[in-house]
Protein backbone atom coordinates (compact mmCIF):
# COMPACT_ATOMS: atom_id res chain seq x y z
CA UNK A 1 0.00 0.00 0.00
CA UNK A 2 2.96 2.62 0.64
CA UNK A 3 4.04 2.49 -3.12
CA UNK A 4 0.31 2.62 -3.94
CA UNK A 5 -0.59 5.55 -1.55
CA UNK A 6 3.15 7.47 -3.12
CA UNK A 7 1.98 6.98 -6.71
CA UNK A 8 -1.35 8.05 -6.65
CA UNK A 9 -0.33 11.08 -5.02
CA UNK A 10 2.60 11.97 -6.50
CA UNK A 11 2.41 10.82 -9.80
CA UNK A 12 -1.75 11.37 -10.51
CA UNK A 13 -1.62 13.73 -8.21
CA UNK A 14 -4.51 12.94 -6.66
CA UNK A 15 -5.50 14.56 -2.93
CA UNK A 16 -5.23 12.61 0.41
CA UNK A 17 -8.95 12.91 1.11
CA UNK A 18 -9.31 11.80 -2.84
CA UNK A 19 -6.85 8.55 -2.37
CA UNK A 20 -8.44 7.56 1.01
CA UNK A 21 -12.28 7.23 0.09
CA UNK A 22 -10.48 4.55 -3.20
CA UNK A 23 -8.63 2.84 -0.49
CA UNK A 24 -11.02 2.74 2.60
CA UNK A 25 -8.67 4.38 5.03
CA UNK A 26 -8.58 7.59 6.96
CA UNK A 27 -7.26 10.74 5.75
CA UNK A 28 -4.69 10.30 8.89
CA UNK A 29 -3.94 6.91 7.62
CA UNK A 30 -2.90 8.11 4.01
CA UNK A 31 -0.66 11.52 5.60
CA UNK A 32 1.10 8.46 7.80
CA UNK A 33 2.16 6.82 4.66
CA UNK A 34 3.15 9.29 2.66
CA UNK A 35 5.45 10.31 5.45
CA UNK A 36 6.36 7.25 5.82
CA UNK A 37 7.26 6.67 2.08
CA UNK A 38 9.44 10.12 2.30
CA UNK A 39 10.99 8.98 4.78
CA UNK A 40 11.95 5.51 3.41
CA UNK A 41 13.37 7.35 0.09
CA UNK A 42 10.38 5.55 -2.09
CA UNK A 43 9.30 9.53 -2.53
CA UNK A 44 12.44 12.18 -3.24
CA UNK A 45 11.55 15.98 -3.11
CA UNK A 46 14.00 17.61 -4.67
CA UNK A 47 14.46 21.28 -4.36
CA UNK A 48 16.22 22.65 -7.41
CA UNK A 49 18.89 25.44 -7.22
CA UNK A 50 18.11 28.28 -10.20
CA UNK A 51 20.83 29.30 -11.70
CA UNK A 52 20.77 33.13 -12.72
CA UNK A 53 22.52 34.20 -16.34
CA UNK A 54 24.70 36.59 -13.85
CA UNK A 55 25.36 33.91 -11.94
CA UNK A 56 26.71 31.71 -15.30
CA UNK A 57 28.22 35.27 -16.51
CA UNK A 58 30.44 35.39 -13.69
CA UNK A 59 31.26 31.51 -13.09
CA UNK A 60 32.13 31.51 -17.12
CA UNK A 61 34.66 34.47 -16.66
CA UNK A 62 36.24 32.93 -14.21
CA UNK A 63 36.66 29.43 -15.50
CA UNK A 64 37.68 30.16 -18.59
CA UNK A 65 39.56 33.33 -17.92
CA UNK A 66 37.86 35.68 -19.89
CA UNK A 67 37.30 39.77 -19.53
CA UNK A 68 34.01 39.47 -19.76
CA UNK A 69 30.65 37.26 -20.75
CA UNK A 70 26.97 38.34 -21.27
CA UNK A 71 24.28 35.50 -21.36
CA UNK A 72 20.54 35.32 -21.73
CA UNK A 73 18.07 32.89 -20.59
CA UNK A 74 17.79 30.32 -23.51
CA UNK A 75 14.51 31.05 -25.25
CA UNK A 76 11.29 28.57 -26.78
CA UNK A 77 12.88 29.41 -30.36
CA UNK A 78 15.27 31.93 -32.15
CA UNK A 79 18.09 31.50 -29.79
CA UNK A 80 20.87 33.38 -32.25
CA UNK A 81 18.74 36.24 -32.50
CA UNK A 82 17.86 36.78 -28.95
CA UNK A 83 22.03 36.85 -28.48
CA UNK A 84 21.81 40.58 -30.56
CA UNK A 85 20.85 41.92 -26.59
CA UNK A 86 23.83 40.62 -24.91
CA UNK A 87 26.33 41.49 -27.73
CA UNK A 88 24.88 44.88 -27.74
CA UNK A 89 25.36 45.31 -23.56
CA UNK A 90 29.25 44.28 -24.17
CA UNK A 91 29.59 46.74 -27.24
CA UNK A 92 27.92 49.25 -25.20
CA UNK A 93 30.35 48.81 -22.03
CA UNK A 94 33.34 49.46 -24.64
CA UNK A 95 32.44 52.60 -25.06
CA UNK A 96 33.10 52.37 -28.99
CA UNK A 97 33.71 56.02 -30.30
CA UNK A 98 34.62 57.53 -34.25
CA UNK A 99 37.16 55.88 -35.87
CA UNK A 100 37.23 52.64 -33.30
CA UNK A 101 37.77 49.58 -35.11
CA UNK A 102 35.21 46.56 -34.87
CA UNK A 103 36.39 43.57 -37.32
CA UNK A 104 34.16 41.03 -38.27
CA UNK A 105 33.61 37.63 -38.74
CA UNK A 106 31.49 35.03 -40.36
CA UNK A 107 29.00 32.34 -39.65
CA UNK A 108 25.18 31.84 -38.85
CA UNK A 109 25.26 33.27 -34.86
CA UNK A 110 26.99 36.70 -36.25
CA UNK A 111 24.55 37.13 -39.13
CA UNK A 112 21.66 36.38 -36.97
CA UNK A 113 22.85 39.02 -34.47
CA UNK A 114 23.43 41.73 -36.49
CA UNK A 115 20.31 41.20 -38.97
CA UNK A 116 18.56 41.57 -35.37
CA UNK A 117 20.27 44.72 -34.53
CA UNK A 118 23.38 46.81 -33.21
CA UNK A 119 23.27 49.49 -30.89
CA UNK A 120 24.85 53.49 -32.77
CA UNK A 121 27.96 54.27 -32.84
CA UNK A 122 28.56 56.66 -35.41
CA UNK A 123 31.61 56.68 -37.37
CA UNK A 124 32.84 53.16 -36.05
CA UNK A 125 34.74 51.90 -39.24
CA UNK A 126 34.06 48.10 -39.74
CA UNK A 127 36.30 45.70 -41.30
CA UNK A 128 35.83 42.37 -42.63
CA UNK A 129 38.36 39.97 -40.29
CA UNK A 130 38.68 37.69 -43.34
CA UNK A 131 38.69 37.53 -47.08
CA UNK A 132 35.53 35.94 -48.53
CA UNK A 133 34.33 31.97 -49.45
CA UNK A 134 32.47 30.99 -52.64
CA UNK A 135 29.79 29.57 -50.70
CA UNK A 136 26.33 30.69 -51.88
CA UNK A 137 25.18 29.83 -48.02
CA UNK A 138 24.05 33.57 -46.35
CA UNK A 139 26.15 32.97 -43.23
CA UNK A 140 29.51 32.90 -45.33
CA UNK A 141 28.55 36.43 -46.66
CA UNK A 142 31.15 38.17 -44.50
CA UNK A 143 31.62 41.50 -46.63
CA UNK A 144 27.75 41.83 -46.79
CA UNK A 145 27.98 41.26 -42.79
CA UNK A 146 30.38 44.09 -42.99
CA UNK A 147 27.68 46.73 -44.45
CA UNK A 148 24.78 45.72 -42.70
CA UNK A 149 26.96 45.85 -39.11
CA UNK A 150 27.89 49.24 -40.44
CA UNK A 151 24.56 50.54 -40.89
CA UNK A 152 24.08 49.54 -37.84
CA UNK A 153 26.37 51.51 -36.02
CA UNK A 154 26.03 54.12 -38.24
CA UNK A 155 29.92 54.01 -39.74
CA UNK A 156 32.06 52.88 -42.23
CA UNK A 157 32.39 49.55 -43.90
CA UNK A 158 35.39 48.21 -45.40
CA UNK A 159 35.58 45.29 -47.49
CA UNK A 160 38.11 42.80 -48.77
CA UNK A 161 37.21 41.15 -52.47
CA UNK A 162 39.85 38.50 -52.01
CA UNK A 163 39.28 34.86 -51.61
CA UNK A 164 40.24 33.84 -48.15
CA UNK A 165 42.39 31.11 -49.13
CA UNK A 166 43.94 32.11 -52.24
CA UNK A 167 47.23 30.40 -53.87
CA UNK A 168 50.32 31.91 -52.42
CA UNK A 169 51.52 33.76 -55.30
CA UNK A 170 48.00 35.25 -55.47
CA UNK A 171 47.71 36.05 -52.31
CA UNK A 172 50.63 38.52 -52.15
CA UNK A 173 49.40 40.02 -55.23
CA UNK A 174 45.93 40.47 -53.25
CA UNK A 175 47.72 42.36 -50.21
CA UNK A 176 49.73 44.46 -52.92
CA UNK A 177 46.28 45.84 -54.11
CA UNK A 178 45.63 49.55 -52.41
CA UNK A 179 42.24 48.80 -51.46
CA UNK A 180 42.93 45.11 -49.78
CA UNK A 181 45.87 46.50 -48.39
CA UNK A 182 44.09 49.19 -46.95
CA UNK A 183 41.46 46.89 -45.12
CA UNK A 184 43.95 44.53 -43.86
CA UNK A 185 45.89 47.23 -42.39
CA UNK A 186 42.71 47.86 -40.00
CA UNK A 187 43.62 44.44 -38.14
CA UNK A 188 46.66 45.99 -36.48
CA UNK A 189 44.61 48.67 -34.89
CA UNK A 190 40.98 46.69 -34.28
CA UNK A 191 39.26 47.49 -31.13
CA UNK A 192 36.89 44.61 -31.15
CA UNK A 193 36.25 41.56 -32.72
CA UNK A 194 33.03 39.32 -33.16
CA UNK A 195 33.36 36.05 -34.77
CA UNK A 196 31.45 32.81 -34.37
CA UNK A 197 32.98 29.81 -33.26
CA UNK A 198 32.88 26.90 -35.12
CA UNK A 199 32.90 23.32 -34.60
CA UNK A 200 35.23 20.59 -36.33
CA UNK A 201 33.96 19.29 -39.42
CA UNK A 202 34.12 15.90 -38.42
CA UNK A 203 30.44 16.37 -36.70
CA UNK A 204 29.59 19.01 -38.44
CA UNK A 205 29.17 17.69 -41.96
CA UNK A 206 27.13 20.89 -43.50
CA UNK A 207 29.84 22.78 -42.66
CA UNK A 208 31.94 20.06 -45.02
CA UNK A 209 31.38 22.24 -47.91
CA UNK A 210 33.35 25.24 -47.14
CA UNK A 211 36.57 23.37 -45.66
CA UNK A 212 39.52 22.02 -47.80
CA UNK A 213 40.48 17.83 -47.74
CA UNK A 214 42.83 19.09 -45.49
CA UNK A 215 40.61 21.32 -42.98
CA UNK A 216 37.92 18.41 -43.15
CA UNK A 217 40.92 15.66 -42.00
CA UNK A 218 41.86 17.72 -38.41
CA UNK A 219 39.80 15.25 -36.57
CA UNK A 220 41.55 15.93 -32.99
CA UNK A 221 40.23 19.84 -33.70
CA UNK A 222 37.64 20.87 -31.07
CA UNK A 223 36.68 23.85 -33.13
CA UNK A 224 37.85 26.95 -35.23
CA UNK A 225 37.68 30.39 -35.19
CA UNK A 226 38.32 32.75 -38.32
CA UNK A 227 40.02 29.15 -39.23
CA UNK A 228 42.65 28.68 -36.74
CA UNK A 229 41.66 25.30 -35.81
CA UNK A 230 42.53 24.25 -31.82
CA UNK A 231 42.17 20.93 -29.71
CA UNK A 232 40.27 20.78 -26.30
CA UNK A 233 43.67 22.33 -24.48
CA UNK A 234 43.74 25.25 -26.59
CA UNK A 235 46.82 24.23 -28.86
CA UNK A 236 46.64 25.79 -32.65
CA UNK A 237 46.52 23.08 -35.10
CA UNK A 238 48.23 23.68 -38.50
CA UNK A 239 46.79 22.87 -42.09
CA UNK A 240 48.05 22.72 -45.27
CA UNK A 241 46.69 26.54 -46.50
CA UNK A 242 46.83 27.75 -43.19
CA UNK A 243 49.63 29.91 -44.47
CA UNK A 244 47.94 31.53 -47.55
CA UNK A 245 44.81 32.27 -45.41
CA UNK A 246 43.90 36.00 -45.82
CA UNK A 247 42.45 36.42 -42.17
CA UNK A 248 43.34 37.69 -38.95
CA UNK A 249 46.02 35.99 -37.40
CA UNK A 250 45.98 34.53 -34.23
CA UNK A 251 48.74 37.03 -32.54
CA UNK A 252 46.58 39.83 -34.03
CA UNK A 253 43.50 38.20 -32.87
CA UNK A 254 45.23 38.37 -29.38
CA UNK A 255 46.15 41.66 -29.56
CA UNK A 256 42.84 42.99 -29.56
CA UNK A 257 41.47 44.35 -26.94
CA UNK A 258 38.34 42.34 -26.76
CA UNK A 259 37.58 39.21 -29.15
CA UNK A 260 34.02 38.28 -28.73
CA UNK A 261 32.72 35.12 -29.40
CA UNK A 262 29.37 34.68 -30.73
CA UNK A 263 28.02 31.00 -30.15
CA UNK A 264 25.11 28.73 -28.89
CA UNK A 265 24.54 25.51 -28.49
CA UNK A 266 25.26 22.66 -25.80
CA UNK A 267 27.39 20.62 -29.16
CA UNK A 268 29.55 23.66 -28.99
CA UNK A 269 30.78 23.48 -25.21
CA UNK A 270 33.87 22.12 -26.27
CA UNK A 271 34.89 24.42 -28.91
CA UNK A 272 34.15 27.78 -26.73
CA UNK A 273 36.35 26.20 -24.06
CA UNK A 274 39.11 25.23 -26.63
CA UNK A 275 38.77 29.00 -28.02
CA UNK A 276 39.08 30.31 -24.51
CA UNK A 277 42.06 28.06 -23.86
CA UNK A 278 43.69 29.35 -27.35
CA UNK A 279 43.34 33.01 -26.10
CA UNK A 280 41.08 33.17 -29.80
CA UNK A 281 38.54 35.12 -27.71
CA UNK A 282 38.43 36.81 -24.49
CA UNK A 283 34.80 37.32 -24.34
CA UNK A 284 31.78 35.45 -24.86
CA UNK A 285 28.03 35.97 -25.74
CA UNK A 286 25.97 32.65 -25.49
CA UNK A 287 22.51 31.59 -23.43
CA UNK A 288 21.70 29.77 -20.05
CA UNK A 289 21.84 26.44 -21.70
CA UNK A 290 25.07 26.67 -23.35
CA UNK A 291 26.94 28.26 -20.26
CA UNK A 292 25.47 25.63 -18.59
CA UNK A 293 26.67 22.49 -20.89
CA UNK A 294 30.50 24.49 -20.68
CA UNK A 295 30.20 24.15 -17.21
CA UNK A 296 29.11 20.94 -16.99
CA UNK A 297 31.89 19.88 -19.19
CA UNK A 298 34.62 21.99 -17.33
CA UNK A 299 33.93 20.56 -13.75
CA UNK A 300 34.22 16.79 -15.63
CA UNK A 301 37.77 17.99 -16.65
CA UNK A 302 36.67 18.70 -20.05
Amino acid sequence: MLHTVAKLHYEAEMSQVDIARRLGVSTATISRLLQRARAEGIVRIEVLDIVTPEALTSQLVERLGLRDAAIVETPAAGVLTALAAPLGRLLKKAELSAGSVVAIGWGRAIREVIRAGLPRFPGVLTVAATGGMQQQAPHFQINEFVRLAAEEFGGTPHFIHAPYLPSSELREVFLADAAIHDAVSLWGRTDIAIVGVGLPHAINAPEASAATLSEQALVQAAGDVLRHYFDADGALISWEGESRMIAMSPDQLRAVPLVIGVASGPEKAKAIIGAARARLISALVTDTKTAQAILERLNQGG
